[in-house]
């Protein structure tokens, strides 16, 4: 008997249905265990909020926001007359950020950077914490991009979580992405990891229902 060959799953890159979650389209991130998380794609396109406010007003100086997304804080940031540089490889998200006056670059942040070594401030919001799947690499690369004494502001996982490494996919109107990693931290694990990064935990606290600590450049 002859069968008919099993028509393989067409996968997508991330990029392309995080630009459909930009449009509109309802879109979740699932794990390898079959967890599913909606992206909350209205509140990064929407305005700043209350627990935005509480990470920006601890922002000092030049200020640089990594996975700047749509460009919600940096917009609200600039709007202070603070220097501000949105960064984000979604070529989708970096035209919706400029399209609200942010100044913002289509770059992978593992990349080469304006003013390395000098910025005062770092964003890591919404969850950014995530970005490349390993938290100690992308803490060391905030690091080096920091000035001495230099601060980062983030949003962190439950407390519990401790650090969680997955390998993720994006999935929107029966359209899947491949496969790419993924991480989570609650503060306690944070405060372990940020010491391997020249970097210490000063502060942690919850805004609504986010929890959101700060980490600051440890002088040589």
């Amino acid at each position: 008997m002859i069968t008919s060959p099993v028509r393989a799953e067409r996968r997508l890159s991330p990029l392309r249905l995080y630009a459909a979650a930009l449009d509109g389209r309802p879109t979740t991130m699932i794990t390898e265990a079959g967890e599913e998380r909606g992206l909350p794609v209205d509140i990064w396109a929407g305005a700043a909020g209350d627990a935005d406010r509480m990470l920006l007003t601890r922002c000092a100086g030049p200020t640089l926001d990594l996975g700047c997304g749509p460009g919600r804080l940096a917009q609200a940031l600039q709007g202070t007359g603070a220097p501000v540089l949105g960064v984000d490889l979604s070529p989708s998200a970096v035209r919706a950020a400029v399209g609200r006056g942010v100044v913002a670059l289509c770059r992978d942040l593992f990349a080469p950077l304006p003013a390395e070594g000098r910025w005062q401030t770092i964003l890591l919001a919404d969850g950014n914490i995530g970005i490349g799947g390993d938290a100690v690499r992308l803490l060391a690369r905030c690091r080096a991009l920091l000035a001495p004494g230099g601060r980062i502001l983030l949003d962190l996982a439950e407390p519990g979580t401790g650090y969680v490494r997955r390998r993720v996919r994006l999935a929107a109107v029966g359209r899947f992405s491949g496969w790419f990693p993924w991480c989570w931290v609650d503060h306690r694990a944070l405060a372990a990891l940020a010491d391997w990064c020249g970097l210490r935990l000063v502060d942690h606290w919850t805004a609504s229902d986010r929890r959101q600590a700060e980490l600051i450049a440890v002088r040589p």
